[in-house]
């Protein structure tokens, strides 16, 4: 009779799975704020109001009056966004912001006042990984945030193994490895262990702040400036921590599955 019960209330609920990418993407929480924007001409010559305020140094002024915004040692906290008399720096509620490159990430250039958001793999690597990708994850330091958000990515509302894609055990057994974190002194070698001991050709991501710059910790002689001092990095997910949708929107990007369009 339990069981009976058990399946009528399953069938009462429905379908929990949400319908992104093939719908509309979720709407992030109003203080999350997504990817920041840099308007340059809007900034104000010899202003550095947001330069201070910055607890990851991430904002930089130059004498000549460039603005210029690290978006991979941004820690998201809106305080340059309160500060700006201006709005140089706005937030935009956009959930993009993984990219290929670690440069990608500054902001502030002409022509670089949003991400350049990521491309997929090269055809090679999207036919072995496009359909089924296995993830080994591995915390180096990291505070347990990034990786609480890795795990919603495994509820019935995400359902990352939808696309294929499934975190395992062993590194033996995957294709790309999955890195939050510093990376501080302690784990430089188990996680090069791991990058070692999975099988060529493989790929390489850093998640959150930590993993890609050292975050608030960048500087301290017990950690690393991210993952990229320790193994080659194919896809950078900023975030203090990242949103699930973030991370899965770089995910999808990297496999090709992903097409800009209004929502999305």
């Amino acid at each position: 009779m339990f069981a009976i019960d058990t399946l009528l209330h399953r069938l009462q609920r429905g379908c929990q799975t949400m319908a992104y990418p093939a719908g509309p993407a979720p709407a992030l929480p109003d203080r999350h704020g997504g990817a920041l924007r840099v308007d340059a001409t809007k900034c104000v010559e010899h202003c550095s109001a947001c330069v201070p305020v910055c607890p990851t140094r991430a904002i930089t002024h130059t004498a000549d009056g460039v603005l210029s915004l690290d978006l991979g040692k941004c820690l998201f906290c809106g305080a340059c966004v309160e500060v700006c008399p201006t709005h140089a720096i706005s937030q935009t509620n956009d959930h993009r912001m993984a990219v290929r490159r670690r440069e990608d990430l500054v902001l502030g250039a002409p022509g670089q006042e949003e991400l350049r958001l990521a491309s997929a793999l090269e055809e090679k690597l999207r036919k072995l990984f496009g359909r089924s990708l296995r993830l080994r994850q591995v915390s180096a330091g990291g505070n347990g945030a990034d990786e609480a958000d890795l795990n919603v990515l495994g509820t019935i509302g995400w359902d990352l193994s939808r696309f294929g894609i499934q975190f395992v055990a062993s590194p033996r057994h995957a294709d790309g490895l999955v890195i939050t974190g510093p990376v501080s002194k302690n784990m430089e070698l188990a996680l090069q262990k791991t990058w070692n001991a999975m099988p060529a050709p493989k790929i390489a991501i850093a998640v959150g702040t930590c993993a890609i710059s050292g975050g608030p910790f960048a500087g301290h002689a017990q950690v690393h400036h991210g993952a990229a001092d320790v193994i080659p990095i194919d896809l950078f997910i900023p975030g203090w921590p990242p949103h699930p949708l973030t991370i899965l929107d770089g995910l999808l990007r990297l496999l090709g599955r992903l097409e800009d369009k209004p929502g999305n």
